[in-house]
């Protein structure tokens, strides 16, 4: 299944949002990185077996289940998840963008790659949507963490 969206960071035509920087948005992907359980609500702990400038991989402890995951920055830009399929885990990618579309108009882009069924497996397409719902308010999820994050950096 493939499934892909946008979560609106700042929107100037909206003025009640708090309008966050690029750098505080690649900041709070790289909080989500190094320390994900804020991130992935049942996360207990997360082990980074390997450690270079632009790649990790880390183990993901979810009770009893753990998933092994590559992450791959590209500063200020993206960063790439891949975690192996299991026998409890589907695995797949998910990659998060930063993208100005225009000036001032700041989104993180979510991209999703994943062996769940897609067509002739779910021909009524409940269960990929179900998916994708939960995937989605995951995201939203995601940009609360980063605005909290970004806040309590914030000098006061």
């Amino acid at each position: 299944m493939k499934f892909e969206h946008v979560v609106v960071v700042n929107d100037p035509a909206n003025p009640l949002i708090t309008d966050l920087s690029r750098v505080q948005l690649w900041a709070g992907l790289l909080a989500r990185v190094e320390d994900p359980r804020p991130f992935l609500p049942g996360l207990e702990r997360c082990a980074v077996v390997e450690c270079e400038a632009l790649r990790r991989v880390r183990d993901l402890y979810f009770g009893a289940v753990v998933i092994r995951d590559r992450v791959t920055l590209e500063p200020m830009q993206s960063v790439t998840f891949v975690s192996e399929r299991t026998d409890e885990h589907a695995g797949g990618s998910l990659t998060i963008s930063i993208e100005e579309p225009e000036p001032q108009l700041l989104v993180l882009r979510f991209e999703y790659s994943t062996t769940l069924p897609d067509g002739e497996c779910d021909p009524d397409g409940a269960y990929a949507a179900f998916v994708q719902s939960a995937y989605f308010e995951s995201d939203i999820d995601t940009v609360r963490v980063i605005r909290e994050l970004a806040a309590r950096a914030q000098p006061q």
